[in-house]
């Protein structure tokens, strides 16, 4: 599935390509991204960047993808990345996502969230895009609900990280 640029004011939104793996590696590689993510590795080396950016390539290939990702570029970086995974059309999807450190509290995220909501609702034909967060994190709790995210409950010990079974949060947003 060919997916072209997604463009706003302060970053664009785009397939990874040839190129984004010293960016991606240099701004993912942070403990606190790893401490509030269910599947990043720390430390996230050059090879997982490349791992990452030949699977994508790959994947952009398909007819109908199982997921889409797309790198968020700020000032010709990989500073971040939003995601549609467990796809099914005209159905529902997952949304994941990440933004490198610095750029929190500046509403990037938000805005990136929004818009490939409304990409998963108008392109895909999506009738719902749900998403699972840590329940201590505050901060993409917030992201969901200013993106209009609804919270629907809570998924008690259902994922297990450092050996220590974690309470995730689920939001959604129907159409």
């Amino acid at each position: 599935m060919k997916i072209s640029e997604i463009k706003s004011k302060k970053f664009t939104l785009r397939p990874f390509r040839k190129g984004d793996e010293l960016s991606l590696a240099k701004n993912i590689n942070n403990k606190n991204i790893y401490k509030n993510t269910a599947n990043i590795p720390y430390p996230y080396t050059l090879k997982d960047a490349k791992d990452w950016v030949s699977r994508n390539l790959k994947n952009e290939k398909e007819k109908t993808p199982n997921s889409i990702h797309l790198a968020l570029i700020v000032g010709g970086e990989v500073a971040g990345s939003v995601s549609l995974m467990n796809i099914k059309l005209k159905h529902k999807a997952e949304i994941g996502y990440w933004l490198a450190e610095q750029y929190w509290g500046k509403g990037i995220m938000s805005q990136a969230v929004k818009l490939v909501t409304d990409f998963g609702f108008k392109k895909l034909k999506l009738k719902r895009i749900y998403a699972h967060t840590f329940s201590f994190n505050k901060g993409s709790s917030r992201v969901l609900e200013k993106s209009g995210f609804k919270p629907e409950g809570i998924l008690r010990k259902h994922h297990m990280k450092d050996g220590k079974l974690m309470d995730l949060c689920v939001f959604g947003k129907v159409r």
